[in-house]
């Protein structure tokens, strides 16, 4: 209870501090910053190594590639049929087919599930959410604004980004069996504890609500994607399907129902990918994604 306190909390005193004029103007992108170069990578290596590796692990790992490859072929053929500019097409493949599994999930799972929830949705985030961004992301955001998408400029980015680093490392030590002394891993998991404050309070920082836009019934069927059809496609694939019963499921259904991503939508208004719509997606998207992620709850506890 405290964790969902201290979300809406730092959600709001971000929201609150968008009126403060003293205040500098990227004070969320230093938040990020931190978040991503600091947290993330320290949650990693924290976590990681500890975990006993099994096949099973392909569920959570599997959540980001299946949602947003199928986000890849469901708004290309309907962008197709509806005569979609390639920069809308995209925009809306980047937007609603990036969950935000750590700056939303990771304090909210640590919330619901605990530090073993924790573990998943790191798996779901590094492996899943943050090498799809790095590669299939990065790719679909150039192709849908240039045509000719820079290879090498894609490795660079994969291979010089200090979390993706921190998880190689921590797979090495994982396979091998070793792990930090505990003064370091100490360390490490205090500074991870203060992602979830950083990041809430950096969505805040961000939210914007824009009721004029003629963006709404585009936003309106990327949020219906992004929350409830891919979701669903996940319950469907491992709960009915594959007949799958575990916590682990459980956190998997969960993190597909996040809002959308912030960075997958920094990054196609980067490209130029309707950045109004990118914000849209983000303003309407995290503060409604609260009341759709109760419903997913309630579905997921009958997961066990």
């Amino acid at each position: 209870m405290y964790n969902i306190i201290l979300i809406f909390v730092c959600l709001l005193a971000g929201i609150f501090l968008q009126k403060v004029k003293r205040l500098p103007i990227n004070l969320y992108k230093k938040l990020n910053y931190i978040v991503i170069y600091f947290c993330l990578p320290s949650l990693a290596l924290f976590y990681i190594p500890k975990i006993v590796l099994d096949t099973k692990l392909l569920y959570p790992i599997g959540v980001t590639w299946i949602g947003f490859t199928t986000a890849i072929l469901f708004f290309s053929l309907l962008g197709a049929r509806l005569k979609w500019s390639r920069k809308l097409t995209g925009c809306m493949i980047m937007t609603a087919g990036f969950s935000n599994t750590s700056f939303l999930g990771f304090p909210i799972i640590q919330a619901l599930y605990g530090n073993e929830g924790l573990k998943m949705a790191i798996l779901v985030d590094q492996p899943g959410t943050f090498v799809v961004l790095s590669t299939l992301g990065v790719f679909i955001a150039t192709l849908y604004s240039t045509g000719s998408p820079n290879g090498l400029e894609i490795i660079k980015k994969i291979l010089f980004f200090p979390p993706f680093i921190a998880f190689l490392l921590a797979c090495f030590m994982n396979v091998f069996h070793f792990d930090f002394h505990e003064y370091i891993q100490f360390g490490l998991q205090k500074a991870g504890s203060v992602m979830t404050p950083l990041a809430m309070l950096s969505v805040g920082l961000q939210l914007q609500f824009d009721r004029k836009s003629k963006h709404f019934k585009f936003l309106g069927l990327g949020l219906v994607y992004k929350l409830i059809m891919t979701p669903a496609l996940i319950y469907l694939l491992y709960v009915v399907i594959m007949k799958q019963h575990s916590q682990m499921i459980q956190v998997s259904v969960m993190e597909a129902a996040m809002a959308p991503m912030i960075s997958s939508s920094i990054i196609a208004s980067s490209y130029g990918l309707k950045p109004r719509l990118c914000s849209m997606m983000i303003g309407f998207g995290i503060p409604i994604s609260f009341f759709t992620l109760v419903f997913w709850y309630f579905v997921a506890n009958f997961i066990l």
